[in-house]
């Protein structure tokens, strides 16, 4: 009897008929590709899977790839990720946003999704400058750059994020580049087995508002040692090289919020009694006249 072979998937499967709209060079066609390299090194099926993403240039990731995706809001993709992960545990939740989407108007959010350890996966494309709507200042934009916003030269010293997630309680932090998918998909591989919060900063070039930062692939260095356990030791790690050192320096294990709440789903929450609308009415009237 012939048996029949089924063959292993291959980088290029995973990618969806939808064609990339991009600007030519942009970084994030190598995150994209290194994507898909980590799922095939993975094996993972697209229904093992969920992207999630906000708004800017990054978060186009979801439509290119196969596998569930969830388009969001500017700044909300890891509440999303969080409820997604919270109701189907099961699934690879991998969150691909950009500087000002994590850092800017979801800063609040990837605070408390490194705090909670919330067992996720997110890719932050770091361009240093909101692209999509033509070159404003971004929450890493180097002081004194000249931006849509700041034709004197930006004043805002930039965040360091990585800092940032580390001491929000980030148990697997690391920094990669997108002109190296190979060893990005290496770490994005790492950071999706990882259980708990992992955050991986993507330096990710925008060739249309950012041309200067095309000599970053010059400057950068990969950190090769074992990542530390040590909080204080990874954030020298992380600083080093003016922040463009690269590799993964930080991942130890703790309590994961989602697997946490598997618990609590086990213990009922207080009903309280049903109330019309006349009653809730006339409830407040009472308050306020006690007021």
């Amino acid at each position: 009897m012939n048996k029949r072979i089924v063959s292993a998937r291959q980088a290029k499967d995973y990618l969806s008929t939808l064609k990339p709209i991009w600007c030519p060079g942009c970084g994030d066609f190598g995150v994209l590709n290194a994507l898909t390299m980590a799922f095939a090194r993975l094996a993972l099926k697209p229904e093992q899977y969920v992207i999630v993403s906000g708004i800017g240039c990054s978060s186009r990731m979801p439509g290119y790839l196969q596998g569930y995706g969830f388009h969001g809001i500017h700044g909300r993709a890891l509440p999303v990720a969080t409820g997604l992960k919270l109701v189907r545990s099961d699934l690879d939740v991998i969150v691909t946003i950009g500087d000002g989407d994590a850092y800017g108007i979801g800063g609040n959010h990837f605070l408390h999704a490194a705090r909670r350890n919330v067992d996720v996966t997110c890719v932050v494309m770091d361009n240093r400058i909101y692209a999509m709507t033509k070159g404003q200042l971004s929450p890493t934009t180097p002081l004194g750059d000249v931006t849509a916003t700041t034709q004197g030269g930006s004043v805002e010293p930039p965040l360091r994020p990585l800092l940032l997630a580390l001491a929000a309680g980030a148990t697997f932090v690391a920094r990669a580049c997108s002109w190296e998918p190979k060893r990005l998909a290496t770490l994005l591989a790492q950071g999706i087995r990882h259980r708990g919060f992992a955050v991986i900063e993507v330096l990710s070039p925008c060739v249309t508002f950012r041309p200067e930062d095309r000599t970053l692939r010059e400057r950068v260095v990969w950190h090769d040692r074992e990542p530390t356990h040590d909080l204080l030791e990874a954030m020298q790690a992380a600083l080093e090289g003016d922040g463009l050192t690269l590799g993964l320096f930080y991942q130890v294990g703790r309590p994961v919020f989602c697997g946490e709440s598997e618990v609590h789903r086990e213990v009922p929450m207080p009903k309280s009694p049903r109330r019309g609308l006349d009653a809730v009415l006339a409830a407040l009237g009472e308050s306020a006249a006690q007021d």
